[in-house]
């Protein structure tokens, strides 16, 4: 129950961005000394910090555009999705997640007779020219912030779907803090993919080891693939002892 609370509290304060501790007791229905003790094991994940009165979103949690994104390391991006891509075979059942790592996946698809299932609007857009892929995008809303569809549609779309292989980009990993995200409304749909498919494969560049995003959407033993371009030492050890086989791109 204390797991499911302090999750519960963490993503009120992400949503709300500043909350007083008052108005966390008033909403949660405990005392103060309970509250105190929560947000203590959430300062640990460096999503919040402590304001006078209350808590805020942690300025190193802020969700960058997708536009930014983009252009943060395309080169890199772009040689881990060719790799992923060769992942793919003809007639495979496949999920893309949203994320300017995976968008390139398209160059590396093009020719391929595939089914792809994703919510990725860049992905949807890159891959109308070739009528050998299969789109069928997820329903819900469009979110321009990280151009993606999101919403409680898509996850129950999800629900009744086996997927083959999924594809999925994080904002950072970190041993202690598993795969996380930048966006609270996509975590949702994320761990939702995760559960339906077969295999995993994790898309990203080397500069998201050891960084945080606000929501953690899956844990390591989740992952069955890992394609980036160079690891820490320290995390060698760390992807044999979770049995995640790793592609270096």
């Amino acid at each position: 129950m204390k797991y499911e609370r302090t999750q519960k509290i963490e993503e009120y304060i992400l949503e709300h961005k500043t909350v007083k501790m008052e108005k966390l007791c008033e909403v949660f229905k405990v005392s103060p000394n309970t509250i105190r003790r929560d947000i203590k094991e959430i300062l640990k994940k460096g999503t919040i910090e402590k304001v006078y009165g209350g808590v805020t979103v942690a300025d190193n949690s802020t969700l960058v555009s997708f536009k930014d994104r983009k252009i943060i390391h395309q080169n890199l991006k772009l040689k881990i999705a060719l790799k992923a891509s060769e992942f793919v075979n003809e007639n495979d059942i496949i999920y893309i997640d949203s994320g300017t790592t995976t968008v390139h996946m398209i160059d590396g698809l093009k020719n391929k007779s595939i089914t792809v299932f994703t919510n990725n609007l860049n992905f949807i857009i890159k891959a109308l020219p070739y009528p050998n892929i299969k789109i069928i995008a997820l329903s819900g809303s469009l979110d321009r912030t990280v151009n993606s569809f999101v919403g409680k549609e898509s996850i129950e779309f999800l629900k009744n779907l086996n997927i083959q292989k999924a594809f999925m980009a994080s904002t950072g990993i970190s041993m202690k803090h598993g795969i996380t995200n930048a966006s609270i409304k996509e975590s949702g749909i994320k761990k939702t993919a995760i559960k339906q498919s077969s295999e995993i494969f994790l898309l990203i560049d080397s500069s998201k080891f050891s960084s945080l995003g606000l929501v953690t959407y899956a844990q390591f033993e989740d992952i069955d693939f890992l394609l980036t371009d160079s690891i820490p030492k320290e995390y060698e050890s760390f992807l044999k002892e979770n049995k995640i086989k790793l592609e270096l791109c």
